[in-house]
């Protein structure tokens, strides 16, 4: 799980610099990264929306370990 100062960070740099945010929190080379660049060259403001989408929700949709029940305590 990750800080709250490391989001706080993460969700700095997707607001300054979009592509950057996401390259650093799923990798250069991915569907999302190139996704976040093409928003972010056809509109500022679509990259950020993007960028913040995939940093802060699309994390909690995978947190689950691999092989371990949903509803496990």
């Amino acid at each position: 799980m990750a800080s709250n100062m490391e989001v706080f960070c993460e969700i700095l740099i997707a607001i300054l610099l979009p592509p950057l945010g996401v390259c650093l929190k799923r990798g250069c080379c991915t569907v999302e990264f190139l996704i976040c660049l093409v928003l972010t060259i056809l509109g500022y403001i679509p990259g950020i929306i993007y960028a913040l989408y995939v940093i802060v929700f699309q994390n909690r949709e995978g947190s689950h370990e691999l092989g371990a029940p949903l509803n496990s305590a």
